[in-house]
């Protein structure tokens, strides 16, 4: 694609000299000097650590042919001025790709916590009504047959635009995908129209990053911007979804809610509740469905509900009994470790003070025996939450074993140090074991017959990060490893 064609999606930009003597073929985007190659279009980004304005000439090198740019830089290239290049990637990555995202029913889902349960929940139901869907998130890139790892729950636009287009291929025609805060600080969804939006709830988490809670709701806000999305579907009972209706409302927005315990156009009544999962009748719009869904908690029940609520919006209603039916587990979310005998184990990604929190208070109402739970908090991330999850901990299980989770630079006794501190103010009833295995190893010795164990923090994450180096790291597997070596499977 000619370089005049591609910046036609761009408002208000402007080049040094005639854009006829500078057009030139522009055959992939970059943002990263390592992947720019003959012809590639390099676009500057002013990041956290590294502005890429400063890194021009490398990008040169290697064989960039034109410059976006919101700054003032020095080259021999013809550089394309923008007032916000995070807002012109997504732009020029969407028309690179010949739009696909204008073809694809594309539904977004964010919050802090719900957003991987929920995308596997709808994308359930879709493909019990007969759709092929994709889905984009913490757990990976889904389509037809290919699962693909992402490092990131929402690529950055470029590999972004690249799989709509590649999915677009595959017969793909609705896509699922969560949308974290940190993309949408970012502006990665620029160039999206979405069909639909669901926003699951707002609690503490990434205050490493935000400057305070409102920072981090603003940048939640963002997805439901009545221009980026079509129908907005709100949790009710969370103040920041009654927040978003009243911003959507002012400007035209529809609105969707779903709830529990406010009045709301998407409701449930949950009927009957026990270890292997919760039977309801969900109200959607007046219209009742019966529903089983094979997951613990209250929570999988907003979860469900809003997804229900979209896939109602989709007119794709008739699906939903058997769809969520079919979601028996979603890895790591709060997820039973199969084949162990007579313990029970669960793996779960809760690394929030509210994830924790709900995870804990789900088990301890099956629980015959003692909970005991196993987690640490990840490093360089938000110290804030260490110490509140240590007295979640303390005031909701029997005994915890404080160890290690994704340490990253920095100290793993220094993390544990400080979850201590709010254990220890409610409990002693809790040992530190720094090392994961070794501290799994412990806690499945301590276990009797009608005893829970919940092991914290990472959920199906494959790896352990120290030091910048990621390890080999899964918990179901390793508590499948450790019970084998007890000979108890």
């Amino acid at each position: 694609m000619y370089l005049s064609k591609l910046v036609e999606c761009l408002s208000g930009w402007e080049i040094d000299g005639e854009i006829e003597k500078w057009d030139r073929e522009i055959t992939s985007l970059s943002i990263d000097t390592k992947k720019c190659g003959e012809g590639s279009l390099f676009i500057c980004l002013r990041g956290e650590n590294v502005d890429s304005h400063t890194l021009v000439r490398e990008a040169e090198k290697t064989g960039a042919v034109a410059i976006v740019a919101q700054e003032p830089i020095t080259t021999t290239l013809p550089v394309i001025h923008v007032e916000d290049t995070r807002k012109a990637v997504g732009l020029l990555a969407s028309v690179f790709y010949g739009e696909p995202c204008k073809r694809l029913k594309i539904i977004g889902i964010t919050g802090t916590n719900g957003k991987t349960t929920s995308s596997y929940m709808l994308a359930s139901i879709l493909k019990n009504a007969g759709k092929n869907v994709g889905v984009i998130g913490t757990l990976g890139i889904l389509y037809n047959d290919k699962n693909l790892p992402s490092p990131l729950t929402t690529p950055d636009p470029i590999e972004l635009h690249a799989c709509f287009a590649e999915m677009l291929l595959a017969g793909v025609e609705y896509v699922v995908m969560e949308v974290s805060a940190h993309a949408l600080y970012y502006k990665k969804t620029e160039g999206i129209r979405f069909t639909a939006c669901i926003f699951t709830n707002f609690t503490q988490d990434h205050l490493d990053f935000f400057n305070g809670m409102e920072e981090y709701k603003k940048a939640k806000i963002r997805l439901f911007a009545p221009e980026s999305c079509s129908v907005a579907i709100l949790n009710g009972d969370d103040e920041v979804g009654r927040e978003i209706a009243a911003m959507r409302e002012k400007e035209g927005g529809r609105v969707v809610f779903y709830g529990l315990n406010t009045p709301a156009d998407c409701f449930a009544i949950i009927t009957d509740e026990c270890i292997k999962g919760t039977e309801c009748v969900f109200n959607l719009n007046d219209n009742l469905y019966r529903v089983r869904l094979r997951m613990l908690g209250e929570y999988n029940v907003y979860n469900a509900l809003a997804t229900a609520a979209c896939a109602q919006i989709l007119q794709c209603e008739n699906a939903i009994p058997l769809g969520l039916y079919q979601v028996k587990n979603v890895q790591g979310r709060l997820q039973k470790v199969e084949g162990i005998g007579e313990n029970s184990v669960y793996v779960d990604f809760a690394h929030t003070p509210d994830g924790l929190e709900k995870s804990l208070q789900t088990l301890k109402r099956y629980c015959a025996g003692r909970l005991v739970c196993l987690f640490g908090c990840g490093g360089n991330r938000d110290k804030d939450k260490r110490e509140k999850m240590g007295k979640i901990a303390a005031k909701l299980c029997d005994f915890a074993v404080l160890t290690s989770d994704n340490p990253r630079y920095e100290d793993p006794l220094d993390i544990i140090d400080q979850i201590e501190r709010g254990y220890r103010a409610i409990s002693n009833r809790y040992v530190v074991v720094p090392d994961r295995e070794k501290a799994l190893d412990y806690a499945l010795d301590c276990l009797s017959k009608e005893d829970i164990l919940l092991v914290a923090g990472k959920g199906g994450e494959d790896y352990q990060e120290i030091m910048g180096i990621k390890y080999p790291f899964n918990d179901q597997d390793m508590v499948i490893k450790l019970m084998c070596k007890k000979g108890k499977i």
